[in-house]
């Protein structure tokens, strides 16, 4: 493909210079040879005014003009007819013949013969110039050669400025060739330089960008394969080892092992109930029903669901909506979803006596709902990831503690499926606070 689009490159410059030099070289003939033949007759014409003024000036008149000319041959060839004043010719030549009258407006094209201001005569171009002599062809064959040469070096000239500026031009679609190839073979982490800042530029930069993500989202999604693996393979290990040891009679059965296996046959239910729900919000079919919900009514329902678990934490949780906020237009089970899953993570992460706050604002033309706590914080440069799928800030603890590492990536789907956005903030040793952003039902 690039050697096709190589030699198109450097047919087109060639094929548009020759179009140039021939066009400049046919104006150039077209001009030379249009000047030239101007010139001639203007020369041929000076002579006839001269001649025929002379001779009015020796006899006084007109008669004997046309013997005059017809004997004097070898003053070059005539191209001139001779009209007196009255419009009658008196030296035929061409279409003019003697003694015709010719119209005013035939005269006003010729050239006035004038003596001392009083014009005596017209002198009427009968014919155009002949044909060149030798020295004068030899001439205009010198000019056309000369422009041949012209023409042959400008296609030379534009030959070798196609090839330099092909290879110029097409080494970044080149190098963008060669890294999809790569990509294509597998190796999705492929950079190329930004040699210019015209379009090739932003092809390039935007080709980067592209494969930086794909890169960065193929990644994610192995590990993603890998943690979905793992989470399924631990309670799984744990119903079939007490499944082989019930059947075997190793171990008899009792209320205790069969509330252990439904508490991980209960953990697997949750991770494909998450891993649904993420995938029904991939492919936009996650189905909402809205309806006008006040955004302190909302809270407050969370807020009653969760005091047991606040008390058994000993963590303060709190409700503060502002005054006179409008109504939200959402679906009330999933955003109470969303919430529930940010309190028990604020929750699991406040100390003794800290407090979990829900907080309702409004911010310009939007309502925010916020869930801040008093916990330990968010690392910075963690900050940035924990609402990917599986990301875990403390690895071991959330596999303890039988979290999937998807609450907070299905938090962030249900609030974009609500037009909406989901933000971190987050200080060592005081807090963390996420942030919901929605419309209001006016909007």
């Amino acid at each position: 493909m690039m050697r096709s689009l190589t030699f198109k490159w450097i047919a087109t410059l060639l094929i548009t210079s020759m179009i140039g030099v021939v066009l400049v070289a046919l104006f150039a003939y077209r001009t030379t040879a249009s000047g030239y033949d101007l010139l001639r007759v203007d020369q041929a014409r000076t002579t006839f005014v001269n001649q025929v003024t002379t001779y009015y000036q020796a006899h006084q008149g007109w008669d004997g003009i046309q013997s005059y000319f017809r004997s004097n041959h070898e003053n070059g060839p005539q191209l001139f007819a001779l009209a007196d004043t009255n419009g009658r010719i008196v030296s035929e030549f061409g279409p003019y013949h003697m003694n015709q009258t010719i119209s005013s407006d035939q005269l006003n094209q010729g050239t006035p013969i004038t003596i001392d201001g009083v014009r005596v005569g017209t002198a009427l171009l009968a014919t155009p110039p002949p044909n060149l002599d030798p020295r004068e062809q030899s001439y205009i064959n010198g000019t056309n050669q000369a422009l041949l040469i012209g023409a042959i070096g400008a296609a030379a000239l534009g030959l070798l400025v196609g090839i330099l500026l092909s290879r110029q031009f097409l080494r970044p679609l080149t190098e963008l060739t060669s890294a999809i190839q790569a990509m294509k073979q597998g190796d999705l982490n492929q950079q190329v330089q930004v040699r210019t800042r015209d379009e090739l530029g932003d092809l390039a930069a935007t080709f980067n960008q592209m494969s930086a993500e794909i890169h960065r989202v193929n990644q994610q999604r192995r590990q993603m394969t890998a943690d979905i693996a793992h989470d399924l393979r631990t309670p799984l290990m744990v119903i079939s080892g007490y499944l082989e040891a019930l059947r075997d009679g190793t171990l008899p059965p009792t209320p205790e092992r069969f509330d252990a296996m439904n508490v991980e046959a209960l953990q697997l239910k949750r991770l494909v109930e998450d891993l649904r729900t993420l995938s029904l919000a991939d492919a936009g079919e996650l189905k909402l029903v809205y309806q006008t919900v006040q955004p302190g009514e909302l809270l407050a329902q969370v807020k009653q669901s969760f005091e047991p678990l606040a008390d058994e934490h000993k963590v303060a949780l709190k409700v503060d909506v502002q005054q006179s906020l409008p109504n939200l237009r959402i679906d009330p089970d999933r955003m109470v979803q969303v919430i529930a899953n940010l309190v028990t993570n604020a929750l699991r992460y406040t100390p003794v006596g800290g407090t979990v706050t829900l907080q309702a604002r409004q911010s310009k033309d939007s309502v925010q709902l916020a869930v801040k706590d008093t916990g330990a914080g968010i690392p910075a440069d963690k900050l940035p990831n924990i609402f990917e799928r599986f990301y875990r800030i403390e690895e071991s603890r959330h596999q303890n503690e039988g979290e999937s590492g998807l609450g907070l990536a299905i938090a962030k789907s249900i609030v974009e499926a609500h037009q909406g956005t989901i933000a971190a903030e987050s200080t060592l040793g005081v807090g963390t606070s996420i942030i919901i952003t929605l419309q209001p039902a006016s909007a």
